[in-house]
């Protein structure tokens, strides 16, 4: 049964109360072709949960307001939508761990309890549904709070970050423009004043972040649509080149329902091969793709991809010689 009939049957009951018609079970189960206990449910629901302030006279076998001032507190949102927020509640929590969990929890279940107290074969999300990610990393909710905080206020943030590939950590002073979820990591998108550019920076390694008192605008007419736009993967730049990838007739089976850029190009050859063409503004990202599929794929363009992977082809086979 939809959520939507349920609202009905609220609205009804609500009405009926303030029209001194001391509606109970029996009426409220007529009225909606229901259980007498699916009916007792329902009023529970609007006393306990909704603090509806309903007391049952028992000289006219209904019930009434004990206080007449009360406005019942309704929202309405449709199965689809409900269904939604409880996906996405699963998703983040299966992202995060227990990140957020608890405030997450407790604002969709005040809304999915109504189908789940109410409605017949919903099932319960955690058994139904689940995300699993694989080399994502957790961010301390301590410092996302800050850093979203920042992001939604246009405050600048002062942090260090530590730098793997540089081996050190540095203090940075950022305007924060845009959090994304990439592969199960969180990331920044924001401008970097000690590299006078606009950086991408993972949350989980970010120390110490403070929101200070400046605010900021948006410079170089940054857009997180046309950012993500830009090329594939994580990885950007202002300059890209277009790969073109030709993948063997047994792995295209797999290949060709996948999206792996929105500007990508794909054809199918005589003999079943397919070719995946996109653009791409740094190589270390598709080159983990493109050995991932190991045989199944081979560079056709730019030459220079086609050595770098052949060139960690060959130290892939030192290691196994």
């Amino acid at each position: 049964m939809g959520v939507k009939n349920i609202y009905e049957r609220f609205i009804w009951f609500d009405d009926r109360v303030r029209q001194k018609k001391y509606p109970n079970t029996t009426s409220l189960s007529k009225q909606f072709e229901i259980s007498v206990k699916t009916a007792q449910r329902d009023i529970e629901f609007m006393r306990d949960r909704l603090n509806c302030p309903l007391q049952y006279d028992s000289s006219l076998k209904g019930y009434f307001y004990e206080d007449e001032t009360f406005s019942l507190p309704l929202i309405y949102l449709s199965s689809d939508e409900l269904l939604s927020l409880m996906v996405a509640k699963k998703l983040l929590e299966d992202m995060s761990g227990s990140f957020m969990a608890d405030e997450i929890t407790s604002v969709i279940d005040k809304i999915t309890s109504i189908i789940q107290k109410h409605s017949s074969g919903s099932g319960k999300m955690d058994e139904v549904l689940s995300f699993h990610l694989i080399e994502y990393s957790p961010t301390p909710e301590e410092i996302f709070r800050t850093v979203l905080e920042a992001c939604i206020k246009n405050r600048a943030l002062s942090f260090n970050y530590s730098s793997p590939a540089r081996g050190e950590v540095t203090e940075r002073r950022v305007d924060p423009y845009h959090l994304f979820n990439y592969m199960g990591t969180w990331h920044l998108i924001g401008y970097c004043h000690m590299r006078d550019d606009i950086r991408t920076f993972k949350i989980n390694r970010i120390k110490n972040p403070v929101m200070l008192k400046d605010t900021f605008a948006v410079r170089q007419k940054f857009t997180f649509k046309d950012y993500f736009r830009s090329s594939f993967g994580l990885m950007k730049g202002h300059d890209t080149r277009q790969v073109t990838l030709r993948f063997t007739p047994g792995k295209a089976k797999w290949i060709s329902d996948q999206i792996w850029h929105k500007d990508q190009k794909t054809r199918i050859l005589e003999d079943g091969s397919l070719e995946l063409s996109l653009p791409v503004a740094e190589f270390s990202e598709i080159a983990r793709e493109i050995i991932k599929h190991g045989s199944g794929v081979e560079v056709i363009q730019p030459e220079s991809l086609r050595q770098l992977i052949r060139s960690e082809a060959e130290n892939i086979l030192k290691i196994y010689e």
